[in-house]
């Protein structure tokens, strides 16, 4: 592979690593329109192969604020509960909802928490 190839998944995952870094979340809504424009995957794919490069991103913020800030990890872990069982859900029955359902149920995520922060 030339080093040209790898100039777009590196920017890509730099946006996504510091997006996820300052906000605590969002590195995959920056993802996903990043894997359409910048790789061969098909629509299928982009979904989880974001949860695939999300995941190791997330470990790294978690280590990074865990180090400068610490974790209220009882704060912390009832939440985690609940997203384990939606994540299983949608990894058991994400499959089954079209492509452009997810691209327009994400892009209404992005508006909705985008007027939150700004209001």
């Amino acid at each position: 592979m030339k080093h040209g190839k790898y100039a777009g998944p590196v920017i890509a995952g730099l946006c996504a690593g510091a997006v996820n870094g300052l906000f605590g979340a969002g590195g995959g809504m920056v993802l996903i329109p990043l894997l359409s424009l910048l790789s061969s995957l098909q629509e299928e794919e982009i979904f989880s192969s974001s949860i695939a490069i999300i995941l190791p991103i997330c470990l790294v913020s978690l280590t990074i604020t865990g180090i400068n800030q610490g974790i209220p990890w009882g704060a912390s872990v009832p939440w985690l509960a609940g997203s384990a069982v939606g994540g299983i859900l949608a990894g058991l029955f994400g499959r089954k909802i079209p492509t452009g359902w997810l691209h327009k149920g994400l892009g209404i995520l992005i508006i909705w928490g985008g007027i939150r922060y700004l209001c």
